[in-house]
Formats: C-alpha cells, structure tokens, sequence
C-alpha cells in the first residue's frame, strides 16, 4: 500500500539531500504499512476463546444442552458422555475458527495486539531493515535510519554503532516529537521531513562534512 505520491516523496527525499549537506552522516528513510502480521497473537486469542469456551461448557453445561435440545433434540434426550465430549470439542473449534476469522481482518487484528508487543515488533523490524539497508555500508559507518511504521501508528531511529556512542538515544526524542506532530494530523511526508532536519542536526555537530564526503546511500524514501 503506498502512503505517499511523488510530490511527497520528494519533500522527504529533499530534507535528507538538505540535512545530508552538513555531515557525512548518511540518513536513510523507511516509511512501512506494518512490521509485522501478527498471526501468532491472533493464534493466542483464538485458543483462548477456545479454551474459554469449553470451560464454560465443562462448569455449566446445561444452558447449552437446553439450547441444543431446543434446536434440535427434543424433551427426551439423554446426553450421553460421548455427546458431551463431542459438545465440548465442538463448541471450541467454532470459538478457535471464528475467532482467528474475525481477528484477520486488519482493522481488528491491530486492536488485539497489546501495545508492548506492537512496540517490539516494530523495534525489532527497524533493526532487520536497518541491518540490511544501512549498517556498516558507508565510510566511517554513519549511517541512521528513521522507520515509520503505519498500521502500529510507531517510529523508530537507528543508527550505526559510531553514531550510537557518541549520541545518546534519548537525543533522538526531539526529532521523534517533531516528526509524530505532523504525522498525526496526516501530514506523514512532512513528519519524515521534519524528522530528518532534526537528525541532520545532530548528526551535523558530531559529524560534520568533510570535503572528500559522497553520497553513498540513496536519499529517497523507501516505501515497503
């Protein structure tokens, strides 16, 4: 799914051709529909629904006997052990199978998720990304990342392990603020933008550019 047009994609890759102008950093930008599509929690919730199910079946079991009797047996059915079990097995597959069914639908699948585990999946994706696409590919590896990831409404900087030690991660939370302000009045474009100047700046005083300085990662925004 694409965010942006190509109007906007060149103010994004403007602000990092800008802020790249003064460090040899190299700034590269990632902008994500999700990190993750979390089949293993909605895996979790169907199989408690499932349990819960049959739980509740196992404690009180009469209600549902009465129901089924009502559809479709008749005031002289005995439950047999066997039918019992076969309830129980029943009434979890229908928990399991609708549960995984309503959860797979995109709206509903972000809502399960607990945030904890929408903040490391993305964490752990910036990383993955950043691994592939930046680390340890420019000289003096300087290279940071700003990933944004929509569906889990999260961003993350990353930076190679130079730029680590000498700027502390708690540095980056003025350019994570400048960037989520525009961002969540839909201006995403303008959010990376705003992020990037930011990053550049800080980049700037630790690694200011040298005159022998190239352009080794590309500056636009990659979409995925």
């Amino acid at each position: 799914m694409a965010y942006l047009n190509e109007a906007q994609h060149k103010i994004v890759s403007d602000a990092v051709g800008a802020a790249e102008a003064s460090t040899s950093g190299e700034i590269v930008t990632v902008l994500a529909d999700r990190s993750d599509g979390y089949t293993d929690v909605i895996l979790v919730w169907a199989a408690v629904v499932s349990f819960t199910l049959m739980s509740i079946f196992a404690a009180v079991p009469q209600p549902f006997m009465d129901f089924y009797d009502g559809l479709f047996g008749g005031w002289d059915h005995e439950w047999t052990t066997g039918e019992l079990a076969s309830m129980t097995i029943l009434l979890g597959l229908l928990g399991f199978v609708l549960t995984w069914a309503v959860l797979s639908w995109d709206r509903l699948t972000f809502l399960a998720v607990p945030g904890p585990v929408k903040t490391a999946r993305v964490h752990q994706r910036a990383i993955k990304h950043f691994k592939v696409g930046a680390e340890r590919r420019t000289t003096g590896r300087t290279g940071i990342m700003i990933y944004l990831s929509m569906r889990e409404h999260r961003a993350e900087i990353v930076a190679d392990e130079p730029i680590a030690k000498l700027v502390d991660a708690e540095v980056w939370g003025e350019a994570m603020e400048d960037m989520l302000v525009e961002i969540k009045q839909g201006r995403i474009a303008e959010g990376m933008a705003a992020g990037v100047r930011d990053v550049g700046v800080v980049l700037s005083e630790h690694f200011p550019r040298t005159d022998d300085d190239e352009n080794e990662l590309p500056d636009r925004l990659i979409e995925v």
